[in-house]
C-alpha cells in the first residue's frame, strides 16, 4: 500500500502520537520526514509556504493537500479509513468524538502546558496562585473524564475512536508533569483506560510505557546573586535606636508561609576535583575527537577517576523505536530534561541501526561515582540502563571512545545520528 502523505511531528509531541495512532488503527500508511529539526526547519520559507502558521503537527498529502492543527489532521486520516470506525458509527457518535477531543485538549492539555511552562520558568514571574488555578482547571477536566469512563470501556461506543487516542496521549503527557501518586489514585478508571489503549498491539510502539510521578513537577527559584554591600556612610551623631521596620514583601502569597529549607545537592559536598568539566566540554567542541592532540588525548591527560565516573547508557525499550529521526529527537528531549544537572554532566548518545531496527546508546561523564544523583532530574531517567565503564578495560575504553567519536557500532548496527549534552 502506498503512503498517503507525510506527518511532520516530533517524538515528544503527544498529539503527534495520537495522529500516528489514528493512522495505525486505520491502516493508513504515512511517512515521516527523514531530517527535521524543530524550531529551525519549521521557520524556513519552504516549510512556511506549505504551513503558514509554522507549527507542527502538519500534514503533507501525496495529492498536495496541506493541513495543520492536530484535530483536523486526525479527523482527516480517520475519514480515509471509514471502515475502522474511528469516528463512530453515526453522526451523533462523530459529534461525541469531537466533544471529547475538545474537552481533553482545552480543559486538560492547555493547562498541562501552562503548568509545565510555569515550573520551567518559561512563564515569568512564577505565580503560585496562577499555578494553582491552572491545576484546578486541569483537575476539573480530568475528573470529568474519570466520571464518564467509570462505566465504559471506551469514550464513544464499543470500539476505539479518535477520542480514546487523544485522551490517552494527553493524559499520558500529563502523567509526566502534574498527575502525582495521590492524584492518580483518584483517577483509577482513566488510567485503566490509558493502559487499555496504549497496550493495543498496533499502538505499543507509538505510545511507549507511561512514566509516572510520585510528586508533581514544582517550580524551583534560581539562586539569587548576593548584592555587593554599599560602602559604610560617614558616622552620624548617635541617636536613640528605633525598631527597624520590616520591608514590604513583594513575593507571591505562598511566601507568607515559611519555606522549607532547600535540600543541598550532595554532589556539592564531594571533594574538589582537578578535572574541570567545562574545560573538557570546550576541548571536545574545539578539537578532533581522536588522534594526536585530540579531545580524547586531552581527556586522558586530565581525567580524575576519583571525582568523576564514566557510564554507558542504553534505552531499555529498543523494540519501541520506529523512525530514526524520531529516536534522535527522543535523545534531544532526554537531554533537555537533564538541564538541572548541566554542571555535573557531559553526554554523547546516538541512534544506531535503521528504521524499525535501531537502538539508542552512548556514554556519560558525570560527577561522583553514582549515576542516579545526576540523572534523576529527568522524569524519564529510568527508561535508560546505566553501566559504569572501567577505562582500564579495553572493551569499555573502546566503547567510550566510539560513543564520543560517533563511530560506535553494536551488533552490526552502525551509528547514524546523535546528540551531545554539553
Amino acid at each position: 500500500m502506498s503512503s498517503a502523505g507525510t506527518l511532520w511531528t516530533i517524538p515528544a509531541q503527544a498529539v503527534g502520537k495520537a495522529i500516528t495512532a489514528v493512522a495505525a488503527l486505520g491502516g493508513v500508511v504515512i511517512d515521516f520526514p527523514e531530517n527535521y529539526t524543530h524550531y529551525e526547519d519549521n521557520k524556513k520559507p519552504e516549510f512556511l509556504s506549505k504551513f503558514p502558521h509554522g507549527k507542527i503537527p502538519a500534514w503533507e498529502g501525496k495529492d498536495g493537500f496541506y493541513l495543520f492543527e492536530s484535530g483536523a489532521i486526525a479527523r482527516y486520516l480517520a475519514t480515509i479509513a471509514p471502515k475502522a470506525g474511528l469516528l463512530g458509527k453515526t453522526k451523533e457518535d462523530a459529534a461525541l468524538v469531537d466533544q471529547w477531543v475538545h474537552v481533553v485538549e482545552t480543559e486538560v492539555d492547555v493547562n498541562t502546558v501552562l503548568i509545565h511552562h510555569l515550573v520551567l520558568g518559561k512563564l515569568s514571574p512564577y505565580s503560585k496562585p496562577l499555578h494553582n488555578t491552572f491545576l484546578e482547571r486541569q483537575l476539573r477536566g480530568l475528573y470529568t473524564l474519570e466520571k464518564h469512563i467509570s462505566t465504559r470501556t471506551f469514550f464513544v461506543g464499543e470500539r476505539i475512536t479518535v477520542a480514546d487516542l487523544y485522551i490517552a496521549a494527553l493524559v499520558q503527557r500529563a502523567a509526566t508533569i502534574t498527575i502525582d501518586t495521590p492524584t492518580r489514585a483518584k483517577l483509577p478508571n482513566l488510567f485503566r483506560h490509558l493502559e487499555t489503549i496504549i497496550n493495543q498491539p498496533a499502538l505499543k510502539n507509538i505510545f511507549g510505557p507511561t512514566q509516572v510521578l510520585e510528586k508533581a513537577l514544582q517550580y524551583v527559584a534560581p539562586k539569587k546573586e548576593k548584592e555587593a554591600k554599599p560602602a559604610p556612610a560617614p558616622a552620624a551623631p548617635k541617636a536613640e535606636k528605633k525598631p527597624k521596620p520590616k520591608a514590604d514583601d513583594d513575593d507571591e502569597d505562598d511566601n507568607l508561609v515559611p519555606e522549607e529549607p532547600k535540600a543541598r545537592n550532595p554532589l556539592e559536598d564531594l571533594p574538589k576535583s582537578a578535572f574541570n568539566l567545562e574545560d573538557w566540554k570546550r576541548a571536545y567542541s574545539n578539537k578532533e575527537t581522536r588522534g594526536a592532540g585530540g579531545a580524547l588525548e586531552w581527556f586522558y591527560e586530565n581525567y580524575d577517576k576519583d571525582g568523576f565516573s564514566v557510564w554507558r547508557v542504553d534505552f531499555k525499550y529498543p523494540e519501541e523505536l520506529t523512525q530514526t529521526f524520531m529516536s534522535n529527537n527522543q535523545i534531544g528531549g532526554f537531554f533537555n530534561r537533564l538541564e538541572g544537572s548541566r554542571k555535573y554532566l557531559f553526554g554523547s548518545m546516538g541512534v544506531l541501526g535503521t528504521a524499525n531496527n535501531s537502538l539508542i546508546s552512548g556514554a556519560l561523564i558525570l560527577r561522583g561515582q553514582e549515576a542516579q544523583p545526576v540523572v534523576d532530574v529527568a522524569p524519564d531517567w529510568e527508561s535508560y540502563e546505566y553501566k559504569k565503564l572501567d577505562l582500564a578495560d579495553a572493551a569499555d575504553k573502546a566503547f567510550f571512545e566510539a560513543a564520543l567519536a560517533w563511530d560506535l557500532e553494536i551488533d552490526g548496527k552502525k551509528w547514524i545520528d546523535g546528540k551531545n549534552f554539553k
